[in-house]
């Protein structure tokens, strides 16, 4: 778990300047999200809202994804193979392959995972120079480089952190937080 003891954006030590910083808050969205599902029951991570709604085990799922799918492509230069696509399309698509395949796992088991994923990555910047960042590959048939990659991964995060967060609000007060209320 990744704790927050100052709200300071500066270098890390094992990292050139630039990917420290890029590190410090890719960080800090991963301490707002782990804070935003603690304590969620398997019931209250497979909910559904509606039949065109992700759960929000869906939407860690799909943070993780995001992870590995970038790494893989800025780190690895490449796409991801098939094996690699089954286990992740569903967390990178969402939607009703998300709602089909992402279900029936506890909390640990996304907390895990989202660790594991943070893990390699930190590992792939450890050695890299901030040069990196400026290596540019197209995204969407546009401009961009390494540091829009990276910079969209955790602004992706804080996105859907924000959707988990919208989604226990409005879980809360129609009262299916609590176990066994309302089934989906």
């Amino acid at each position: 778990m990744i704790i927050v003891d100052s709200y300071i954006i500066s270098e890390m030590e094992g990292y050139s300047p630039q990917i420290g910083r890029l590190i410090s808050m890719m960080n800090y969205a991963r301490y707002t999200t782990y804070e935003s599902v603690k304590d969620l029951s398997n019931h209250q991570l497979d909910h559904l809202d509606d039949d065109d709604s992700n759960s929000i085990g869906a939407l860690l799922f799909h943070i993780a994804s995001i992870e590995f799918f970038y790494r893989t492509w800025t780190f690895e230069d490449r796409d991801l193979n098939l094996e690699e696509r089954q286990f992740w399309d569903p967390g990178i698509k969402l939607g009703e392959l998300g709602r089909e395949h992402v279900r029936g796992k506890d909390l640990a088991y996304y907390l895990d995972l989202l660790t594991v994923e943070r893990s390699k990555t930190l590992e792939c910047f450890r050695g890299r120079e901030d040069s990196w960042l400026d290596i540019e590959k197209p995204l969407n048939h546009k401009p961009s480089n390494h540091y829009f990659h990276w910079f969209h991964v955790f602004e992706d995060e804080l996105n859907h952190r924000g959707q988990i967060r919208l989604l226990r609000k409005k879980r809360k007060r129609a009262g299916i937080l609590e176990e066994g209320s309302r089934e989906s």
